[in-house]
């Protein structure tokens, strides 16, 4: 099957923007929906992406901006809603899942990606993030006439991620004691790079078609252990006190309805019911030696970084001939 012109939706978001990279490093001319076409001006000066504005909810709009593509990739997906009642969850996961199968279906494209969760399972999700992810699936494996390819990652990360750059801002905030709810759940962190890497070569690879691939980092770690890595690399020291689980859920509770940072939700407090870890090895089919996190975090927040930052930083006001501000 012959793919050139790839339609991503979801391809703002982090794995979006390193997605869209690689693909159009590799020659693809990508299509991208958005329902902010101007706030994405890093994917507009991108050679070979075309980014347009649109409801992908609205079947009418998903069907004619899909035409003249040769596959899709949905990347697509949240991990808090507003209510805690499970409909966030099913509209951004299961609806428009049904939508994007119906729409590749009208414009006859077969070839579909899709970005799922590990452990997601309709029935035995601990949360409705994992039901819904599950619910997904099963709609996916309903369409044998689409060749379709899911990939359930643990926890990603990489630069401007939403974990380990989460968990500094937490740092950072906090007078010296952490509170941390499921300490003890266990993750293993994928590098971005990786996820894409996976996602890229399984578009022209037949082999890959009606798999569902679960993709994780070479180490294991609790949650302790990983937010007690992010103050090493920021330099600073913390407290941190691993909480039961009814002061876990509790503290979800508490953060249930802020208006900004959350760093633990009542559906992210069930999700952590279940270790995110994998019981087999990286998938061989794509030949990568997955990167650890003390191979690439660093890069992004350790403290010789920020050093490296704050001399950048220097070096421009003086140049410009200002100062910086203490």
């Amino acid at each position: 099957m012959s793919i050139k012109h790839i339609c991503v939706l979801g391809g703002s978001g982090f794995v979006g923007q390193q997605l869209i990279a690689r693909l159009v490093k590799a020659g693809y001319m990508v299509r991208v929906l958005t329902r902010q076409r101007e706030c994405h001006r890093d994917l507009l000066v991108l050679p070979t992406v075309e980014v347009i504005e649109a409801d992908v909810y609205n079947p009418v709009a998903l069907q004619m901006y899909l035409r003249g593509q040769d596959a899709v990739i949905n990347l697509v997906g949240i991990l808090n809603e507003r209510r805690d009642n499970g409909q966030g969850f099913a509209r951004a996961h299961v609806d428009l899942t049904r939508l994007v199968i119906d729409a590749c279906r009208h414009c006859h494209i077969l070839r579909l990606l899709h970005m799922s969760a590990l452990h997601a399972n309709a029935r035995t999700g601990t949360s409705y993030y994992l039901r819904s992810k599950g619910e997904a699936e099963e709609l996916l494996r309903a369409a044998p006439d689409l060749h379709i390819t899911c990939f359930r990652p643990s926890v990603i990360f990489g630069p401007a991620d939403r974990f380990f750059n989460n968990f500094a801002l937490l740092l950072r905030l906090s007078p010296g004691v952490v509170p941390l709810a499921c300490a003890n759940t266990r993750f293993a962190p994928i590098y971005i790079g990786d996820v894409v890497s996976a996602f890229e070569q399984s578009l022209r690879n037949p082999h890959t078609y009606g798999q569902c691939y679960d993709l994780c980092g070479p180490q294991v770690y609790t949650l302790k252990q990983l937010l007690q890595y992010t103050a090493r690399q920021l330099g600073i020291h913390r407290r941190i006190v691993a909480l039961g689980k009814t002061p876990s859920w509790l503290l979800a509770n508490l953060f249930q309805y802020m208006p900004l940072f959350r760093p633990i939700t009542r559906d992210n407090f069930r999700s952590l019911q279940v270790d995110s870890i994998c019981s087999q090895p990286f998938p061989a089919i794509f030949k990568i030696m997955p990167r650890s996190l003390e191979e690439i975090v660093p890069t992004y927040l350790g403290v010789a970084n920020a050093r490296q930052r704050n001399c950048h930083l220097q070096q421009r006001a003086r140049r410009e001939g200002s100062s910086l501000p203490p």
